[in-house]
């Protein structure tokens, strides 16, 4: 039995009918860039995260990138994040100009909240907690942290759309929050996509600028920017998308049940606790992680190390002093995700079982 990581192609014929009926009314109009859609999209997405106001972008580092430039983050600023995620969060925190200050993960690969508070300096202008693979951090606690010390939050929910937790979906707790929805996420994009939400409308207006070359009324330019406006296709297909977005978490959800009970006795699942997980990844901690994975390969089994190298050490930051984040060295050498796409079979789900379950001599 072969099965991929993750298998991109669309074989509902009912969403395959919807999104090319999308894209056929978005060709017949012929307002590619910043079409209708693109609005309805903000709209939707807006009230979707519990905020006034979305700007839809290219991508997900766009969204981090232009969410810190309006908050006017820069040289001199210190932006205080995790070393656990792409590492779209620390580029678009070193394209600002800022200093990554790097805080520990907890055994739940979310930043330790209890170890924000010491970080914080006269020069920290933002925290940016990241939602790893689905599973929200502690943001009352952090937006806690960032009120008493007048701090920014910029919330990276890149791979939590549809997340929530006491009732307030992810991107509802930043004064700036940010989505990516390439084709790999849950809510997801045919091509690159991203978004920003926020209250504040003049943040609003100011990413809007700053998505179009930083003109305003795309004529005169107000500050230096790039191009990172989303495409009307996107947009259209994404419409379509969210009407599905429920029944993919909810069958993701049903998937890690599966694997919760059992692999708990082999592996550690460090996925629940109050908050509503969607399960972008399906992650694992395994002992002699790197030997599962090859014997899961051999096996035909496709899995993921989400992400192999922590931010801080990438060869173009290598020049940084190395943070003391001893729980995420660790646990990075021992993460793995397995296969959880929402239209996995029983079948699938059971040989994966198996084969887990047999390397470690438990069948």
């Amino acid at each position: 039995m072969k099965i991929p990581y993750r298998d991109l192609s669309v074989k509902d014929p009912e969403l395959k009918a919807e999104l090319l009926q999308s894209v056929d009314s978005v060709l017949s109009h012929g307002r590619t860039i910043l079409g209708p859609e693109v609005d309805e999209f903000e709209k939707q997405i807006a009230e979707y995260c519990q905020k006034k106001y979305a700007v839809g972008v290219n991508s997900g580092t766009d969204a981090l990138y232009y969410a810190l430039r309006c908050l006017d983050v820069g040289q001199g600023d210190e932006v205080i994040t995790t070393p656990l995620s792409w590492i779209a969060t620390l580029n678009a925190i070193s394209l600002c100009g800022a200093t990554p200050v790097f805080v520990d993960i907890s055994d739940d690969l979310n930043i330790n909240v209890n170890l924000i508070s010491d970080a914080i300096t006269p020069k920290t202008k933002a925290i940016v907690p990241v939602h790893f693979t689905g599973r929200m951090c502690n943001m009352a606690q952090i937006i806690d942290v960032a009120s008493k010390h007048g701090i920014h939050v910029v919330e990276d929910a890149a791979q939590a759309f549809g997340a929530h937790i006491a009732g307030a979906v992810a991107g509802s707790f930043g004064e700036v929050s940010c989505f990516s929805m390439n084709p790999m996420k849950v809510f997801c994009a045919y091509g690159d996509a991203g978004a920003v939400v926020t209250d504040d409308y003049q943040l609003c207006q100011r990413i809007k600028s700053l998505r179009y070359n930083g003109t305003v009324n795309k004529e005169d330019c107000h500050e230096p920017s790039l191009n990172g406006r989303i495409d009307t296709v996107q947009a259209a297909m994404m419409l379509v998308e969210l009407k599905y977005l429920q029944n993919k978490i909810d069958r993701r959800r049903k998937i890690a049940e599966c694997y919760d009970k059992a692999l708990k006795d082999v592996v550690i699942c460090p996925g629940r606790d109050e908050s509503y997980h969607i399960y972008y990844s399906y992650t694992i901690v395994a002992e002699r992680r790197d030997e599962l994975k090859k014997y899961l390969d051999s096996n035909g089994i496709e899995t993921k190390i989400q992400h192999q190298i922590l931010m801080p050490f990438h060869t173009a930051y290598r020049h940084l002093p190395r943070p003391q984040i001893p729980t995420a060295e660790r646990l990075v050498k021992q993460i793995l995700c397995i296969p959880n796409q929402e239209d996995l079979t029983a079948e699938e789900i059971d040989y994966t079982v198996t084969n887990i379950r047999e390397f470690y001599g438990a069948n």
